[in-house]
């Protein structure tokens, strides 16, 4: 996806506030296994994910628990240094070769202040972001395992074919044996 599908998802901008904000995004390019995010520190940008796939997740002493997956058009940002700027819960890590496009949070805030129009851009970022952590936490106390693996057969297919299966497991929170037990069950 390029810039202006990406901004435009999110909400539609008056071409000059969308120069304006586009004029501060930079293009950079991260390897597979690079850590975009760490958890414990201040991140001043928000990504935007043009090409591959990242995982967000919290380690434990025993292990890493992934929760979020992020492909082609989402944005990657820690909300804790998005709002508060402090650090961050998540760490997030590429699982392929990416190509993203970087926002520095600071000149984010700068034109919030100076164009309406991007204000609202950034609210209805920043409500979509909540909606899906809310949806997040609603699939995690409510849905099974396997009602979570097939929502992501329905909505996120592409996810199986890109993502190891570990990670799937941590993010269902189910062990690497249960979810090949839930695949066989399902085939």
């Amino acid at each position: 996806m390029n810039i202006d599908q990406i901004l435009d998802h999110i909400y539609i901008l008056p071409e000059a506030s969308k120069n304006s904000l586009k004029a501060y995004i930079t293009e950079v390019s991260h390897p597979k296994g690079y850590c975009l995010m760490e958890a414990e520190k201040v991140v001043p940008y928000v990504y935007f994910i043009r090409k591959g796939i990242a995982r967000a997740y919290s380690s434990t002493s025993d292990n890493d628990i992934t929760f979020w997956f992020g492909s082609e058009g989402q944005c990657v940002l820690s909300m804790k240094s998005y709002v508060e700027d402090k650090p961050g819960y998540e760490s997030i890590e590429l699982l392929e070769d990416c190509e993203l496009y970087r926002l520095e949070t600071v000149n984010l805030k700068r034109l919030f202040n100076e164009d309406i129009h991007i204000a609202n851009w950034g609210r209805k970022l920043a409500e979509a972001e909540m909606i899906k952590s809310e949806e997040l936490i609603i699939s995690r106390q409510f849905k099974t395992s396997l009602e979570r693996y097939k929502d992501i057969i329905q909505f996120q297919p592409d996810l199986l074919k890109r993502v190891q299966l570990g990670h799937i497991a941590s993010y269902l929170g189910i062990t690497q044996v249960s979810l090949s037990r839930i695949r066989a069950e399902i085939k």
